[in-house]
């Protein structure tokens, strides 16, 4: 992963990255290849809309890893609502399976896990943990982004 840029705003200059970790309601295996592309393709779509820059997203058959860089007027936890909420709700629109699969409920888990990501050494470490999640035959990466762009 090449290094992180700083974001260069009006009125500020920031470097704020984030390990995010989202597990499926009731950690049931619903994470498809079908379901990866789905997670994939509104991801990067949200990154267009919105200044959270996905670097990395990797699915491990119930939970999913996804290492992103923002802008200060984000807080971790908008992040993660935007992420979960506009994610879910394409997965359950091009996969009603998934919904039935989940009886019809929510699609993540209510919580989640994040933590603040360091410039040097920890981003490396969190991309290799990231990587070497769950049984290895069952993780894929789903997006890796090794150029970061300003917002």
């Amino acid at each position: 992963m090449s290094p992180s840029i700083h974001i260069h705003k009006s009125h500020n200059v920031s470097m704020l990255l984030y390990h995010l970790v989202c597990s499926t309601k009731y950690r049931r295996m619903v994470l498809s290849p079908k379901v990866d592309r789905i997670l994939k393709r509104t991801c990067l779509d949200i990154q267009d809309r919105y200044e959270i820059h996905f670097l990395e997203i990797g699915s491990d058959k119930d939970h999913v890893h996804f290492l992103v860089q923002s802008v200060p007027t984000y807080s971790p936890t908008k992040i993660a609502r935007t992420i979960k909420s506009l994610t879910a709700r394409e997965i359950f629109s091009k996969a009603p399976g998934v919904k039935r699969a989940l009886w019809g409920g929510a699609f993540w888990g209510s919580g989640f896990y994040i933590n603040t990501v360091g410039q040097h050494s920890n981003e490396k470490v969190i991309a290799e943990y990231v990587k070497n999640q769950g049984k290895e035959q069952e993780y894929e990466i789903l997006h890796i982004n090794r150029q970061l762009r300003l917002f």
